[in-house]
């Protein structure tokens, strides 16, 4: 069976989070945020992890990681059940088959083991897209993808659960960032490492489509003190390895009281 082209140049992947790492703290105000948020998730978690691995390519060393978990650039390769807990920090999203990486992660937990990830979600730069799409098409006669295809909320929990996870939670925390001009964005997208990694040819912006470009973001996204607004969606996933001493979901017509009962309604006549 032939292997579906890949989405996502790697090699691409690599050279960019390089070259951001040189300049990384100036620019990673998400990273940081996510990060955060994380930590306020395992805060709430009362089990105790003995092994872990953090994939954190874009953020920061952190001080005072936990001794137990090991910091990695990228995905490692990871023996099954060989960790408690796995953490990904804002990679998943450039993941060639996100399914088979969330498998994956799932194989490398032990029973009862925790998942937690965050990666951008599909209204992500959609107002950089949209403004450069149609300055493309206007000054080009036709446009090239510049902004990767994010991964949809619904589908992320759909995933989680075809994947194995157990107790699979999804939720997203909505970041409006103001920036002067979209060079400052793209500045900034450069310096996080998320400049544009499809595979294929990429055909430098034109200085006709870098205006058209400003112009119509100003039209259509522009704020009342004369800025540009650029929206992130950092998605939280997260789902637990099953384990016998998890809570489970009643099987159907096992009820022991109706919801005519709890509602207070009489009960239909279902006879004909």
């Amino acid at each position: 069976m032939t292997q579906p082209a890949p989405l996502f140049d790697s090699a691409r992947i690599g050279r960019y989070r390089a070259r951001a790492h040189q300049r990384l703290g100036d620019h990673s105000f998400l990273s940081e945020r996510a990060w955060e948020d994380v930590l306020n998730r395992l805060d709430s978690v009362t089990r105790t992890f003995e092994t872990g691995v953090l994939v954190n390519p874009y953020a920061p060393d952190i001080a005072g990681l936990p001794a137990f978990i090991e910091e990695k650039k990228e995905m490692p390769a990871m023996a099954p059940q060989s960790q408690d807990l796995v953490i990904s920090l804002l990679h998943l999203h450039l993941e060639n088959n996100l399914p088979g990486a969330l498998r994956a992660i799932l194989q490398s937990l032990r029973p009862d083991g925790l998942f937690l990830g965050a990666l951008f979600g599909e209204r992500t730069l959609h107002e950089l897209r949209a403004a450069l799409l149609q300055a493309e098409s206007e000054c080009c006669g036709g446009a090239q993808a510049r902004i990767i295809p994010f991964a949809e909320i619904k589908a992320l929990g759909g995933l989680m659960q075809s994947a194995g996870f157990a107790l699979p939670v999804v939720d997203v925390d909505r970041v409006m960032v103001r920036y002067g001009s979209v060079l400052d964005l793209m500045h900034d997208l450069r310096g996080m490492g998320q400049s544009n990694p499809l595979a294929g040819p990429v055909r430098p912006l034109r200085r006709d489509v870098l205006g058209r470009t400003e112009e119509i973001y100003r039209e259509r996204f522009g704020t009342k003190d004369g800025r540009l607004a650029a929206s992130f969606e950092i998605v939280h996933v997260c789902g637990w390895a099953p384990h016998e001493s998890q809570q489970q979901p009643l099987k159907p017509g096992s009820a022991q009281i109706s919801l005519h009962e709890v509602f207070g309604q009489p009960a239909k006549d279902k006879s004909r």
